[in-house]
C-alpha cells in the first residue's frame, strides 16, 4: 500500500489514490508514535541501493505485459538480479512513455539492465505497430 519514487513522491495507497506529502508526512508521524522510535532510528533500516530509470517514448498506449519480447526481457533480469534487487515496468500517467526502473546492488549491472529491458519495450512497441 505505499509506494515512492527517488524523487520523493509517495503514495500511500490505503489513505489516497494520489501522491499526497502531507498524508505521506502524517503516516511518518504515526509509525513513529506508534513505535516510541525517532526517525533518524526508523530510517537507519533503510539500504539505498543504485538505481536507473529510463523513459520509452511511444507514439500512444502500449499494452507492454502482453509483449513476449518484454515478458522475456523482464523474466530474464529479475532472475538475474535475485533477490538483490527489483525491476518496475509502467505506462506513465501523465505522458506517452513506458518507465522502465531497475534497482539492485551491482551499478554496473543496474545500467546494463535498464538498459536491455528499455531496448526490448522498444522492440516490444515497434512489433506493435506494423
Amino acid at each position: 500500500t505505499l509506494g515512492g519514487e527517488s524523487s520523493g513522491h509517495i503514495i500511500c495507497l490505503d489513505k489516497t489514490s494520489t501522491g499526497d506529502g502531507t498524508v505521506a508526512a502524517l503516516q511518518i508521524l504515526a509509525a513513529m508514535v506508534e513505535s516510541g522510535r525517532s526517525l533518524r532510528y526508523l530510517k537507519s533500516g533503510m539500504t539505498k541501493y543504485p538505481q536507473r530509470l529510463v523513459n520509452v517514448r511511444t507514439e500512444g498506449r502500449f499494452d507492454f505485459s502482453s509483449s513476449a519480447v518484454v515478458t522475456k526481457a523482464r523474466a530474464d533480469i529479475e532472475a538475474s538480479l535475485g533477490a538483490t534487487g527489483r525491476v518496475l515496468l509502467r505506462a506513465s500517467g501523465t505522458e506517452p512513455v513506458i518507465r522502465v526502473m531497475v534497482e539492485g546492488e551491482d551499478d554496473a549491472m543496474v545500467n546494463e539492465s535498464a538498459r536491455q529491458l528499455a531496448d526490448a519495450v522498444r522492440r516490444g512497441y515497434a512489433q506493435t505497430q506494423r
